[in-house]
């Protein structure tokens, strides 16, 4: 019987297995906290240009937060193993002594639970009672 290894660890030893995960452990997973629905989005808005620094930079643009490098290298790690973003190197420069930069895309299981988160967030806001915003003085 052919067996698929996904990276979390463990093998599926039967495509119905497959199923079940994207079903149901997915499901479970597939919600995002705050900063990591910032970091995904983020790499959705750098496209093919998004990687550490840059990421760092656009957070720090855009949302005006100060974003430590191992508060984002901790996330991107934890996105990429819940399967929400994958990683490629590109090619080393000699500015960074040869090391090679790591790319981050967004998968569709990514891209699956951004539209949930807001999906979400849309119902909570358009549940707002008419007129409460207009409240703060």
């Amino acid at each position: 019987m052919p067996q698929t290894k996904l990276g979390l660890d463990f093998i599926l030893k039967n495509p119905l297995h497959l199923q079940y995960y994207k079903i149901v452990f997915m499901k479970k997973g597939s919600k995002l906290g705050e900063f990591e629905e910032i970091v995904i989005l983020t790499v959705g808005i750098l496209g093919d240009n998004a990687y550490g620094v840059t990421i760092k930079d656009e957070i720090e643009d855009r949302v005006r937060r100060e974003v430590s490098v191992g508060a984002l290298q901790t996330t991107l790690r934890r996105l990429e193993k819940k399967g929400f973003l994958s990683a490629k190197q590109g090619d080393g420069s000699a500015s960074r002594g040869g090391r090679p930069k790591l790319y981050f895309s967004i998968t569709p299981y990514g891209k699956k639970a951004i539209q949930e988160s807001r999906d979400v967030r849309n119902s909570l806001w358009d549940a707002l009672p008419p007129g409460l915003l207009n409240e703060i003085a």
